[in-house]
C-alpha cells in the first residue's frame, strides 16, 4: 500500500485484518512451540496435562530436562563453535570482498562478481554434496599419493565450516558492501592527501564507517550458520551440531524437550536480532 495515495476506509481495514492475520500466520507456530514446551505430558500434543518445567530442568529418567541432557548440550556447544568461526571468516572475507568490488575497477569484475554471487543460488544439498566430493577426492588422493591422511578434508567439524563459509560470506558481503557504497570517498581521499597511510584510513574512517553493517553481518551470518541444516547434514562427522541431533531425535519420536530447545532458540534469536537493530540504529 503506497501512503500517498488515499485510499478508502474499507481497504485500510482491510489490509490492516490482511497484515494481522499475516503475522498472525507467522507467529502461530513458535507460540504453539513455546507453550508445548511447558506441558506435564510425554508428548508435545493435546491435550493440556498442566504446568511444568521438568522439559527445560528435571534430572530422571523418564523425564530428562535440557539442561540435564548432555547430548543436547553438547550439540548446542558444536553450533555454537561452529557459528563463531563461520561468522568470523565470513565478515574478514566480506569486507575484503566489498573493498574490492566497490573500490577497485579491474577486468572481469562482474564475471568474478556473479562468480561470489553462486553460491546463493545453488540448493544446500547440492553444495555439501559438491564440497564433499571435492574434499574427499582430494584426500584420497594426496592419501593414495604420499600416505598422509588429512583429517580436516574429512566430514567433520572444519568441513561443516567450510561449507557454510562458501554461501553465508556473500550474504555478508551484500550487507557490507551496501554500506560501503554510501561512504564518500571524498574523506579517504582527504585523509591520505593530509599523509595518512591507506591502512590509517580504513582504521580511522573506512571501519568505523562500517561498523554498523559488520556487526549486522556477523549477527545474520552467526544465525544462519547456527540454524542451517541441508549444508551442514552432508558435511556433519561424529560431532553432530544441534540441527543435526534435532534431526536424529524427532525420528526417533518427538518429545517437549525438543519444545524446549526450540524456545530458547528463539529467544536468543530474538535477543541477537534486537541487539543488531540497536545497534545500527545507533
Amino acid at each position: 500500500m503506497i501512503p500517498s495515495i488515499p485510499q478508502s476506509r474499507a481497504f485500510q481495514k482491510t489490509y490492516a485484518v490482511y497484515v494481522g492475520l499475516f503475522f498472525l500466520f507467522l507467529l502461530a507456530p513458535l507460540v504453539v512451540v513455546a507453550v508445548f514446551s511447558l506441558n506435564d505430558s510425554l508428548f508435545p500434543s493435546l491435550p493440556w496435562e498442566g504446568f511444568t518445567l521438568d522439559w527445560y530442568f528435571a534430572d530422571d529418567r523418564e523425564r530428562r530436562g535440557l539442561f540435564h541432557d548432555g547430548a543436547l548440550l553438547e550439540s548446542i556447544v558444536t553450533s555454537l563453535v561452529i557459528a563463531v568461526f563461520v561468522a568470523l571468516l565470513a565478515v574478514a572475507l566480506a569486507i575484503t570482498n566489498a573493498l574490492l568490488f566497490e573500490r577497485y575497477h579491474f577486468k572481469g569484475k562482474q564475471f568474478l562478481y556473479s562468480l561470489m554471487l553462486l553460491p546463493l543460488v545453488i540448493p544446500g544439498v547440492i553444495l555439501g554434496i559438491s564440497i564433499l566430493s571435492f574434499s574427499s577426492g582430494i584426500a584420497n588422493t594426496i592419501e593414495d599419493s604420499y600416505g598422509l591422511d588429512l583429517e580436516f578434508l574429512r566430514p567433520g567439524l572444519p568441513l561443516i565450516v567450510l561449507g557454510q563459509f562458501a554461501f553465508i560470506s556473500t550474504m555478508a558481503t551484500l550487507v557490507i558492501s551496501a554500506r560501503l557504497r554510501k561512504l564518500d570517498t571524498e574523506m579517504e581521499e582527504a585523509a591520505l592527501n593530509l599523509g595518512a597511510s591507506r591502512l590509517d584510513v580504513f582504521r580511522t574512517i573506512t571501519l568505523p564507517w562500517l561498523k554498523p553493517a559488520v556487526i549486522g553481518s556477523a549477527v545474520v551470518a552467526f544465525l544462519m550458520s547456527f540454524e542451517n541444516f541441508n549444508t551442514t547434514l552432508i558435511l556433519a562427522g561424529s560431532d553432530s551440531p544441534l540441527t543435526i541431533t534435532l534431526f536424529d531425535r524427532m525420528r526417533e519420536g518427538s518429545t517437549p524437550v525438543l519444545n524446549a530447545v526450540s524456545t530458547l532458540l528463539m529467544l536468543g534469536s530474538g535477543m541477537l536480532a534486537l541487539i543488531s537493530i540497536f545497534i545500527q540504529r545507533k
